[in-house]
């Protein structure tokens, strides 16, 4: 398995470069660091300076993770964030780390340009950094959390969950969230809590059947009036990280941030990997 890392030299590549070396140690995969350049200069000398000073760099970047086997890679092209995923795609990577933007608090998700172009169009998972991930004690992950539900997509969800569990042998916490937010009458409804309540229940018994027995898996249906207030009732940990699916507006195969992944982050303070929509005319 191999692990794309967009690089920038700046504190979110940083970011990015602990949180692929984290996933690559938990899942026994490879990184492939990369530096994507703006295409296009007509100058072939002034594309050497920037080819030697990104060469520059990207040592300094393998450098913060030593112990995990990585290669570096320069690429131009006219669109960053399609030189990502073209970069990628060609390394055959199996998930595209990124870091965050400038502004914002420690801990928290600051996305830029890029990165919000990419969770807009990409094939593949994109796996993002919270801010300050460069300073955190965590070399493996602890615990993966999946938020679980029933829209299209929440199967193909749940299948990369399982197998992110079975690679790394940590514990799977499902989660559900219930909010009044949400409820077409904006009020309290025993019968939603049940239903997902229910639902939870149902996956939490399948991916009981699908593990090992000696990993645990647990279930958490959090309840608030606004999305935010039910994930901050969730016990967050250094070694979490949390996987979500795409907004049922996404092109089949590509991601979209939905609005209940992009409320979730205003106040997750751990990684969270985005996975694209799945291609509904497979069989």
């Amino acid at each position: 398995m191999r692990i794309l890392v967009a690089y920038l030299a700046n504190d979110g590549g940083a970011d990015a470069v602990a949180l692929g070396g984290c996933l690559a140690r938990s899942l026994g995969a490879e990184l492939d660091i990369a530096i994507v350049a703006p295409g296009g200069h007509p100058d072939a000398a002034l594309s050497d300076v920037i080819r030697e000073q990104a060469a520059d760099w990207l040592t300094d970047a393998q450098a913060l993770v030593p112990d995990v086997p990585s290669q570096a890679h320069i690429a131009f092209h006219d669109s960053i964030p399609s030189g990502i995923i073209a970069e990628a795609q060609r390394v055959e990577a199996a998930a595209i780390v990124v870091g965050g933007s400038g502004g914002g608090m420690v801990g928290s998700h600051s996305l830029g340009s890029v990165v919000n172009d990419l969770l807009r169009a990409s094939p593949l998972p994109v796996v993002l950094a919270p801010r300050g991930f460069r300073h955190s004690p965590v070399t493996r992950f602890t615990q993966i959390t999946c938020a679980i539900g029933t829209r299209a997509g929440a199967a193909g969800l749940f299948e990369l969950a399982i197998g992110a569990t079975s690679n790394s042998r940590v514990p799977l916490r499902l989660i559900s969230l219930v909010t009044l937010d949400q409820l077409p009458s904006g009020t309290d409804d025993p019968a939603a809590a049940q239903r997902a309540t229910d639902a939870a229940e149902e996956v939490l018994n399948e991916a009981r059947k699908r593990l090992p027995e000696d990993i645990e898996v647990t279930v958490s249906i959090a309840h608030g009036s606004t999305i935010e207030e039910a994930v901050e009732r969730l016990d967050w940990h250094d070694g979490d990280v949390l996987l979500v699916g795409s907004s049922r507006l996404a092109a089949p195969q590509r991601i979209f941030l939905g609005s209940t992944a992009a409320k979730m982050l205003r106040v997750l303070s751990v990684p969270v990997a985005v996975l694209p929509s799945p291609n509904l005319d497979a069989p």
